[in-house]
């Protein structure tokens, strides 16, 4: 659904097909999950019924769907905000796969991994598919359009030795747990008493801030439910 500015209908809905083969071709096979892509144009409204993946400019806006987390029948949503990649020379196109991704792996935002340390101390990872290979040096192409690399579940899997099997799509990554530099993941320590925090690949930036972007995914993962709110796709 195109909500942007600095993007037009034709230049979001070019990149629709590749996001379809990335889902059809790549992501079924490995999660088992799966979609059907339709594009929303500037003046349209999506069917009832539908998750939204918004294309919008800036995660600081202060319009409809700046804020939301949540359709406007309560269904998942994710969004891409096209002017801030733009503005740090990076691929919108790469961040709509991601989000795409992680919103057909976690609708709701509630699925971790725990990682025993010992016995009565743990580490939860937040369920996103996409963080810890992010870069757009790890994407890859399809038909011309360059869309984001993803682990495969047994990145979540602690008993994975290094090599035993793949990792991500790409294959980049050797190990569980594994970011690559500009990838990051977030964390809950059972007894360190500091919340869900971030990890980050050493000596590498990240697309992101540190402080989680306000209406994304990291930002709603640790905002209280009954303070999430529905969006109109205006």
């Amino acid at each position: 659904m195109n909500r942007s500015t600095v993007l037009t209908d034709a230049q979001v809905s070019a990149v629709v097909p590749a996001l379809q083969t990335q889902v059809h071709r790549d992501w079924a096979p490995a999660w088992g999950s799966d979609a059907d892509l339709t594009f929303v144009a500037s003046n349209q409204q999506p069917e009832p019924g539908a998750w939204w993946l918004v294309v919008s400019d800036d995660s600081d806006q202060a319009g409809a769907l700046g804020y939301h987390d949540l359709t406007s029948e309560g269904l998942p949503i994710g969004k891409v905000f096209a002017r801030s990649d733009l503005d740090a020379g990076l691929q919108w196109s790469v961040t709509a796969s991601h989000e795409l991704l992680e919103m057909l792996a976690d609708p709701d935002i509630n699925l971790a991994a725990y990682v025993f340390t010992s016995g009565t101390a743990g580490r939860i990872y937040a369920y996103e598919v996409a963080d810890a290979c992010e870069a757009d040096q790890y994407g890859y192409q399809i038909d011309g359009v360059t869309v984001s690399d993803f682990v495969f579940p047994a990145w979540f899997e602690n008993f994975r030795t290094a090599g035993s099997t793949q990792f991500d799509f790409g294959k980049h990554i050797t190990t569980p747990f594994q970011l690559l530099p500009g990838g990051y993941i977030g964390v809950f320590d059972i007894t360190g008493g500091s919340g869900w925090h971030q990890l980050t690949a050493q000596d590498s930036p990240a697309r992101y801030a540190m402080r989680a972007r306000v209406g994304s995914r990291r930002e709603r993962r640790r905002t209280p439910r009954d303070q999430w709110l529905l969006s109109d796709p205006k």
